[in-house]
């Protein structure tokens, strides 16, 4: 079976061959190059257009989003703690009066 493959392959190899120009590889070899040097010189062209394309799917928050998401995460937090101390009223009254300066 392996020898079926093996034949196959060099066959294969074999049939390309003649049809494979020093010319055309190097033809690819000089597009990809210059393909790639385009990408570095305009890179900072291309990601300040992916930045902003991001930021159009994705707008920003503003401040008062940022700081009310804070609130609201430090509000859960300090209720899980809470609840997490049912059984050392000292500790839940220090919290509550954190959370009352809050």
């Amino acid at each position: 079976m392996y020898r079926n493959i093996m034949s196959t392959f060099i066959s294969l190899v074999h049939a390309t061959a003649p049809q494979f120009s020093l010319m055309a590889a190097l033809e690819i070899t000089a597009a990809l190059g210059a393909a790639l040097a385009l990408l570095l010189l305009f890179k900072p062209l291309l990601l300040g257009v992916a930045r902003a394309l991001q930021l159009v799917i994705k707008p920003k928050l503003t401040k008062e989003q940022r700081l009310q998401r804070r609130l609201m995460r430090d509000a859960m937090l300090l209720n899980r703690m809470l609840n997490s101390m049912e059984g050392s009223p000292s500790h839940a009254a220090e919290l509550r009066a954190l959370a009352a300066r809050g």
